[in-house]
């Protein structure tokens, strides 16, 4: 039983990283542009299909260059998404014009793939497969690497925020626009890089649950879903809420699935973020969702 536990609880902190990346990305879009990205698991899907797709299964590209080139594509994707949509929608009269751009948008890039990819799911032979055996535990090569990844991404993103003049000028632009403004920061420019990075994790993220998951246009709804709940349950708008967040809810599911079948375990996060919008709307680090 202890070990089924251990387990369950490492293969739930991978789980959870995933989701704390993808509540970071909601954090970093809503702090800069005061937009909810609802088009974010596309772009997650986007990025899996760039990279399994037409990198690895049509160019036949080696895994690092790969995985270079769809990070330099979708950081691309992004600047361009925040000159064409998110300057645009935010400084519009009424937030529903800015829920139903993005909802739009989320359309639009998913009619993209179906037309460019097709409907059929994929898959990328060799990707992050394997196992390790450690003692009496076995963790898989995935799990690992999504750990890994998780923990190296939140540093760089926490060293670029503090210590360069681009990540400087996020922060303030995050803080008070108008101010940044008079100050002579670019405020357009800032939520350019912003989204920028913000669609390169989407696409960290996509590669990531390839192995977890075939390549297919519904692959990132769920998790995508589960992101957004970690970001509420962590504290809304803030990063280090959201990895709580996320850990929280990887945790919590799958130890759920020694009480209850393992086919309602996705319920869970979910009934969790009605409790918190019910009980503690502030999230676990006081921020206001």
């Amino acid at each position: 039983m202890t070990t089924m536990v251990i387990q369950l609880l490492i293969t739930g902190i991978a789980y959870g990283l995933i989701y704390s990346l993808v509540g970071i990305e909601y954090t970093l879009v809503w702090n800069s542009s005061g937009l909810l990205n609802f088009s974010h698991d596309r772009l997650i899907t986007l990025g899996a299909y760039i990279f399994g797709g037409s990198m690895i299964l049509s160019l036949n590209l080696n895994y690092p260059v790969a995985i270079i080139v769809t990070l330099a594509i979708m950081g691309c994707v992004g600047a361009l998404l925040a000159m064409g949509v998110f300057n645009r929608l935010r400084s519009m009269r009424s937030n529903i014009f800015a829920i139903i751009g993005t909802v739009v948008l989320s359309k639009i890039i998913a009619e993209f793939i179906r037309l460019f990819w097709g409907s059929g799911n994929m898959r990328v032979p060799g990707w992050l497969s394997g196992t390790v055996r450690i003692g009496n535990f076995a963790i898989t090569v995935a799990n690992i690497v999504i750990t890994v990844v998780a923990i190296v991404l939140v540093i760089v993103l926490q060293l670029f925020f503090k210590f360069t003049k681009s990540g400087k000028a996020i922060r303030c632009v995050q803080q008070n626009k108008k101010a940044s403004a008079l100050m002579g920061i670019n405020v357009n420019r800032s939520i350019c890089i912003t989204t920028g990075i913000s669609t390169i994790i989407c696409a960290v993220v996509g590669l990531l649950v390839i192995p977890l998951v075939n390549i297919s246009a519904t692959m990132a709804i769920t998790i995508g879903l589960k992101g957004f709940c970690a970001g509420v349950i962590g504290g809304f708008g803030y990063i280090p809420g959201a990895i709580v967040g996320g850990i929280f809810i990887g945790i919590i599911e799958n130890l759920a699935t020694l009480v209850i079948p393992a086919v309602y375990k996705d319920a869970v996060s979910f009934i969790f973020l009605i409790v918190f919008l019910v009980v503690k709307p502030t999230g676990f680090l006081g921020k206001r969702a």
